[in-house]
């Protein structure tokens, strides 16, 4: 076996097409788009390189033939934010060999190593969590959605035979939109709602930079105290609200507010996987045309929960089933969505889970994110529980 560092047009080809032949028997694989992974490997894309390094490689049987791939990945930003300075790897596509796993693991870890890295976790992604981040263990009928992971059964002893611990679960909640909130919950977000203090609305596209503004409140009162979590400002966040704005549905994005001051969200879109899926990898202008046809269509039945939050003070008081309950009666009349997911809500985050599953939530898919300590002397410690 020949393990290279990816750095031809011929390479990035094979780094791409590995997964199709990998996966021509998962019938529910869904073949991510070619233009999302690159945009990993891009410094002109990524601003992720600006603090940090990526290298990516394949690996080649002895005749040449293509049989795995790796990317192994530093944040200077978040590499030192948990109890061992930890790297990452990522994008691991493998045939059923350990031997060839091995070598993959063995080549991302003597290079974080040399970097000064003390662990790796994996498979994660070199940019944000909410993106190629963990490996499917449980969930495999089900079809994947935009640019989270579908890994084969097997990577699973491809991992742990390797010596990776589970650091933590992730998460995907599924519920029916026409499910029925939990009568406790709806009286909580009826005595919300009789309260004039508190406001809830949906967004207005023409009106994208408020909202930015208000997402960042929300979103660091709520999630920058987690470990490897940084912080966002207005710039962030509207990057995320331009990228969203042509395939946003206003009326499923919904925010909270109490006297006049933004205190929680529930941003949702249509999942793209379900267009994506006709696409085969690609974005050309033929699947642009077909995409824009099934928007025309409104195949798309199934929500996509992007994010989640409400500030400290305001939790456990009712406002998540408010926001849920808003999100209902806006959508149930329509009848268009039928399925609601939300994924990533990590095990290390037991409030987060107990409001997905007391508003009618249940896990439909789980993935796990491993840890993989270099020297044996240091003690294995799983993620940090959010209190």
């Amino acid at each position: 076996m020949v393990i290279r560092e990816v750095s031809t047009k011929a390479d990035i080809k094979s780094f791409l097409q590995l997964p199709v032949e990998l996966y021509k028997e998962s019938p529910n694989w869904i073949r991510p788009l070619d233009k999302d992974i690159e945009a990993v490997f891009d410094e002109k894309l990524n601003k992720f390189f600006r603090h940090g390094k990526c290298i990516r490689w394949i690996l080649d049987d002895e005749n040449g033939k293509t049989i795995g791939r790796v990317a192994a990945f530093i944040n200077n930003k978040t590499a030192k934010s948990t109890y061992v300075v930890s790297g990452g790897l990522g994008f691991f596509e493998c045939i059923d060999d350990q031997n060839a796993a091995n070598l993959l693991f063995d080549t991302c870890k003597n290079w974080l190593m040399a970097l000064g890295m003390q662990s790796m976790d994996g498979p994660i992604n070199f940019g944000e969590r909410d993106k190629w981040w963990g490996l499917l263990v449980d969930g495999f009928q089900e079809e994947p959605n935009y640019c989270m992971p579908y890994t084969l059964p097997n990577y699973k002893q491809l991992f742990e035979n390797y010596g990776f611990q589970e650091y933590f679960k992730q998460y995907t909640y599924h519920r029916l939109v026409a499910t029925p909130l939990n009568p406790i919950y709806v009286e909580k977000a009826e005595r919300i709602a009789r309260d004039p203090l508190y406001h809830i609305e949906h967004i207005s596209k023409k009106n994208l930079e408020k909202y930015a503004e208000d997402f960042v409140v929300v979103y660091n009162a709520a999630w920058s105290k987690h470990a490897g979590v940084k912080g966002m400002n207005k710039a962030q966040a509207m990057s995320i609200m331009n990228q969203l704005k042509p395939i946003l549905d206003e009326e499923i994005i919904i925010y909270a507010y109490y006297d006049n001051k933004p205190i929680g969200f529930f941003l949702m879109i249509p999942e793209l996987n379900q267009i994506f899926k006709y696409c085969n990898g690609k974005f050309g202008p033929l699947q642009k045309l077909i995409f824009l046809y099934h928007q025309w269509r409104k195949t798309c039945k199934k929500i996509f929960g992007v994010a989640f939050g409400i500030v400290p003070e305001f939790q456990g008081k009712g406002l998540e089933g408010a926001l849920v309950q808003a999100s209902a009666n806006l959508t149930q009349p329509k009848a268009r969505y039928k399925t609601f997911e939300m994924n990533w809500i990590g095990d290390f985050n037991p409030k987060m889970m107990h409001v997905a599953e007391s508003v009618g939530g249940s896990i439909i898919k789980t993935h796990i994110t491993y840890k993989k300590i270099f020297d044996p002397s240091i003690p294995f410690e799983r993620a940090k529980m959010i209190d």
